[in-house]
């Protein structure tokens, strides 16, 4: 029986919005291979995602059909909505094969049942779990067909969030409070690195006295020492020291739905250049949020923040936020829209991102973020959780 995570009428929501973009776009189906759109519209909860699978999307078809490795079957049949005849499932001797198979081979027979074999179809070319021989073996096995780059097309339909979802991302946001606190409590000088994501990682699943926690897409991020100007280092053998820095970036996770938050840490007393830099990070982040309400672009909020930290004589040349919210590794984040110059997407209600504007130079780095929520009166920060440097 599927889990009750979602209504089905939600999930035939998700998916007549997807056959509606496919006739938008001249496609007869979509080849869904990210598992996260293949969880948003039939539910697939599974760590199978290091086989193919897939999920197809006809425009003429009222269910997704998915397809997988015959082990994951009942998988499907206990996390998705779909009836009997929407689960497809191939042979193991597909898996890593020795006999020139592939589970392509099987994905472009479910096509050519479905009807599409010399339609238009749609592949997301850019998905991390889609690779080269994945597109070669479909186009050797189905020569009529027309494949056409649709990365992004599931996901510009995910930006915008239903009460539901909305509801998981505040329960993650919940467990990620807990998780930072458990992080900066363990940071000690002395301490070993991973002492401190040990301590991360046991509230990222223990979750809050309500409910537990689920694995989240990316690891906790915590650079620390002479590394903190790079954002994306996790943690080593050695301990931490006295007047050093320790970025913390981490995410709860509810049945998929993250949360991430971002703080730094500092062992001692920092430094003037230290605190000055967090104090100017931590304004610029409010006058972004301050900006941010449906209408606006991504490129205007942007701007509040740059505006801001120049009048200190700092820059960024990097993106300050991505929408984000259902996710499996390796990320969190929808590939949509981003909060850079440049990007003119149009805040609407409901959708959700995580804007970290960190400053990251070449001897130290200072980062601090927030998951917001548009409303139709500006941002909704999820998280309660003090913008300060935190001081160990």
């Amino acid at each position: 029986m599927p889990r009750d995570l979602f209504t089905e009428s939600e999930y035939e929501r998700r998916v007549e919005r997807t056959k509606q973009r496919l006739r938008e776009e001249g496609l007869d189906a979509i080849v869904v291979a990210d598992p996260a759109n293949m969880n948003y519209l039939a539910g697939y909860d599974g760590w199978s995602f290091y086989v193919h699978q897939a999920v197809i999307v006809t425009r003429e078809r009222d269910e997704p059909v998915w397809v997988g490795r015959d082990m994951d079957g009942n998988g499907a049949r206990a996390t998705t909505w779909l009836s009997e005849e929407s689960i497809r499932a191939y042979s193991d001797d597909h898996v890593h094969s020795p006999h020139d198979l592939h589970p392509m081979d099987y994905v472009a027979g479910v096509l050519e049942d479905l009807d599409v074999d010399d339609g238009r179809i749609g592949l997301e070319m850019d998905a991390s779990y889609f690779t080269a021989k994945s597109y070669t073996r479909l186009q050797s096995n189905l020569p009529e067909a027309d494949f056409e780059d649709a990365t992004l097309l599931v996901g510009w339909i995910r930006i915008k969030k239903s009460e539901q979802e909305l509801e998981y991302m505040r329960e993650a946001t919940r467990i990620s409070e807990e998780a930072m606190l458990a992080g900066l409590d363990a940071i000690e000088a002395g301490i070993p690195e991973y002492e401190a994501a040990a301590a991360i990682y046991d509230r990222l699943i223990r979750g809050t006295d309500d409910y537990g926690g689920d694995y989240p897409s990316i690891v906790p991020l915590m650079p620390s020492g002479d590394h903190t100007g790079t954002p994306h280092l996790t943690w080593t053998d050695r301990p931490f020291t006295d007047d050093e820095l320790v970025l913390i970036e981490l995410s709860g996770c509810r049945h998929r739905y993250h949360s991430p938050l971002a703080r730094t840490a500092y062992v001692g007393d920092p430094p003037a250049a230290v605190q000055e830099t967090a104090d100017v990070v931590i304004e610029g982040i409010e006058a972004a949020l301050d900006a941010v309400e449906p209408g606006v672009t991504c490129e205007a909020v942007e701007t509040a923040w740059r505006e801001t930290i120049a009048q200190y004589g700092l820059e960024k040349e990097d993106r300050i936020g991505y929408s984000m919210g259902l996710g499996y590794p390796p990320d969190w984040g929808e590939h949509t829209a981003s909060i850079r110059p440049g990007d003119e997407t149009v805040l609407e209600e409901d959708m959700t991102f995580h804007m970290i504007p960190g400053i990251w130079e070449d001897d130290f780095g200072v980062e601090l973020s927030e998951t917001f929520h548009v409303t139709a009166t500006g941002a909704e920060p999820l998280a309660d959780f003090p913008r300060e440097l935190f001081t160990i």
